[in-house]
C-alpha cells in the first residue's frame, strides 16, 4: 500500500519537497529523498519501542518537521496515527488517551505536562533528533492491505463524547487521487500549508494530495494574517487551502498585495465551515479568484465539491465527487425531492471503517446499504448542486473547529451556585459562529471566574465568548430549551 504514497519519489529523490520552519525564522528544505531517509530512521525507532501493525500512536504537536516523519513512518508500518488537536487540555485528553490506548504519545515536554499522568510520551526533540541522523538506511517494506486503518480522527458526537472515526489507507488515497484529478493538482504545484495536520482538513487533504502530486508543499505553524504577506510573496503558492475564518483575515491584506498573491495562485479553497456568499464576493472582487467551496467530514473525507472548471456557486458546496454517491432524505428516511431539506447521506470509498470501539454508534450511523447518516441537513437544486441547510444536531462550528454544546455546558454545571446552563451558536463574522451560554445561577454571575474554569477545562475555541444570567431556560412540554426564546446576543 505504501508504494501509492511514494509516487512522489520515483525520479524525484533529490527534488525538494518540503520547505518548512526553522528557529529564528529561518526556512529548512528536504527533497523526496530526504524525507523518504528520515521516516524510515523514525519507524525503525519506532520498531525499537515495540510498536507493531495496529499500534496507536497519539501526535500532539502544532506543525512542523517532526510531524510529516512521524506519519509517514506510522503508514509505513501499518501503526494507526492519533491525531491530537494541540488546543486540548486535560479533560479531552483524557478521554482521547483512555478510549484510544495509544502505546505513546509523541508530544513536546510542554504538552507531556497535558497528558494524563502515566502516560507514556516521546520527546519530539528525539525525534527530529534521530530524522536528521547521517547514513542511509535501508526503507521498511511491509505487506500491508488497503483496508490497515490508518488513523483515529476523534470527532465529537450530540452527546459532545467524542468518538474516533477509522479511517483506512484505501480511505485516504482514494480521497486524495480524487482531489488531484478534480482539483488538477499535478507536480507542478506549490503548496501553502497553513492548516493544522491534527485536523483531517489539513491531512487527509493537503498532506496527501502533496505526497501523490510530489508537488512542493511549504508547511507554516500556523495561519498568521501578520505573517501571510510573507509566506505568500516569498513562496509564491498556487495552491491554498483554508477555512473560512483565513478568508475572512486574507480580506485585511491591502489590495495590492492581494492582487499579486492572486496573479500567481492557481486555487483556493475552503472548507470545515460554511463559507459566506458574502466572502467569496469580496475574495474574488479583491484577489481575481473565485473560491472553490466543498464538503467533507471527518468520517468521511471529502464528498461533494464546486467544480474546478464551471459556476462555483455562492453558497452551495456543489456536485458529488467520483466514486461518491450522495441521498437526502426526509424524516422517514425517505428520498427528498428536489428543493427540498433533508438529511445527507454518503457512500463511497472515502467512507470510515467505523467509529473505535463503539460498534453501537457505527451500527447507528451506517445503514444498510454503506450509507453513512451525516446529520447535516441540505437540499438539491433541479440542476444538480447540493446547499448545506443546518445540522440535525445543535454542532457549532467556530473557525472550523467543531464544538458541542453539552460538553461546554458540564463544564459549567460544575461551578458552584450555576443551576442551568445552555450554550448556542451565534454568528460571527470572523469565526462563522461562537458559543454563547445562558446561565440560571443562585447568585450574580461571575463571568471572570466561569472563563477561568472554561479556560482551565476546555479548548480555548470552546470557551464561551459571553456569559448571560437569565432567570430561567425557556423549556417545551418535554423539558428541551426552546434556543429561539432566548434573549439575542450579538458578536
Amino acid at each position: 500500500m505504501m508504494d501509492l504514497f511514494n509516487l512522489s519519489l520515483v525520479g524525484r529523490s533529490s527534488v525538494t519537497g518540503l520547505e518548512y520552519d526553522l528557529p529564528g525564522g529561518r526556512t529548512g528544505t528536504l527533497t523526496f529523498g530526504e524525507i523518504a531517509q528520515r521516516s524510515d530512521r523514525v519507524a525503525r525507532l519506532l520498531q525499537s519501542r515495540g510498536f507493531v501493525t495496529g499500534d496507536r500512536l497519539g501526535i500532539f504537536l502544532a506543525n512542523r518537521v517532526e510531524f510529516i516523519d512521524i506519519v509517514l513512518a506510522s503508514l509505513r508500518l501499518g501503526v494507526i496515527i492519533v491525531p491530537i488537536n494541540i488546543l486540548y487540555r486535560e479533560r479531552e485528553l483524557s478521554h482521547i488517551v483512555a478510549d484510544a490506548e495509544p502505546k505513546a504519545v509523541v508530544t513536546t515536554a510542554e504538552g507531556a505536562s497535558w497528558l494524563p499522568s502515566g502516560t507514556s510520551f516521546i520527546d519530539v526533540e528525539e525525534i527530529g533528533r534521530v530524522a536528521a541522523e547521517p547514513g542511509t538506511v535501508m526503507p521498511i517494506r511491509l505487506s500491508l492491505d488497503g483496508d490497515t486503518p490508518a488513523a483515529i480522527v476523534y470527532t465529537s458526537g450530540t452527546t459532545g463524547r467524542s468518538k474516533g472515526a477509522v479511517l483506512t489507507h484505501n480511505n485516504l488515497a482514494a480521497n486524495a487521487v480524487n482531489l488531484l484529478t478534480c482539483w488538477r493538482i499535478t507536480r507542478e504545484d506549490r503548496y501553502l500549508a497553513a492548516l493544522p495536520l491534527f485536523h483531517v482538513h489539513g491531512l487527509g487533504n493537503g498532506v496527501m494530495c502533496w505526497l501523490i502530486s510530489g508537488c512542493l508543499m511549504r508547511l507554516a505553524e500556523r495561519f498568521e494574517i501578520d505573517r501571510a504577506p510573507s509566506l505568500f510573496s516569498e513562496f509564491l503558492p498556487t495552491l491554498f487551502f483554508g477555512v473560512p475564518t483565513i478568508y475572512v483575515r486574507l480580506l485585511e491584506l491591502p489590495d495590492g498585495l492581494a492582487e499579486r498573491i492572486g496573479s500567481v495562485m492557481r486555487l483556493f479553497v475552503s472548507g470545515s465551515a460554511p463559507l459566506p456568499a458574502h466572502i467569496l464576493t469580496a475574495f474574488r472582487e479583491k484577489y481575481g479568484h473565485t473560491i472553490l467551496e466543498r464538503y467533507g467530514m471527518s468520517e468521511t473525507l471529502m464528498n461533494i465539491s464546486n467544480p474546478y472548471e464551471g459556476e462555483r456557486r455562492p453558497g452551495s458546496v456543489g456536485f458529488p465527487l467520483p466514486g461518491v454517491s450522495v441521498r437526502i432524505v426526509d424524516g422517514e428516511g425517505k428520498p427528498a425531492a428536489d428543493e427540498t431539506v433533508g438529511e445527507l447521506l454518503v457512500r463511497g470509498p472515502n467512507l470510515f471503517a467505523g467509529y473505535w470501539r463503539r460498534p453501537e454508534a457505527t451500527a447507528e450511523a451506517i445503514l444498510e446499504g454503506g450509507w453513512f447518516r451525516t446529520g447535516d441537513l441540505g437540499e438539491r437544486s433541479a440542476d444538480g448542486y447540493y446547499t448545506l441547510r443546518g445540522r440535525r444536531t445543535d454542532l457549532i462550528i467556530s473557525g472550523g473547529f467543531n464544538l458541542y454544546p453539552r460538553e461546554i455546558e458540564e463544564v459549567l454545571l460544575e461551578y458552584p451556585g450555576v443551576r442551568d446552563a445552555v450554550v448556542c451558536g451565534v454568528e460571527d463574522q470572523r469565526r462563522g459562529e461562537v458559543p454563547v451560554a445562558y446561565l440560571v445561577t443562585d447568585d450574580p454571575l461571575d463571568a471572570a471566574a466561569l472563563e477561568s474554569l472554561c479556560r482551565r477545562s476546555l479548548a480555548s475555541f470552546k470557551v464561551p465568548r459571553a456569559f448571560i444570567r437569565v432567570d430561567a431556560l425557556p423549556r417545551n412540554a418535554m423539558g428541551k430549551v426552546q434556543k429561539h426564546l432566548l434573549p439575542p446576543w450579538r458578536s
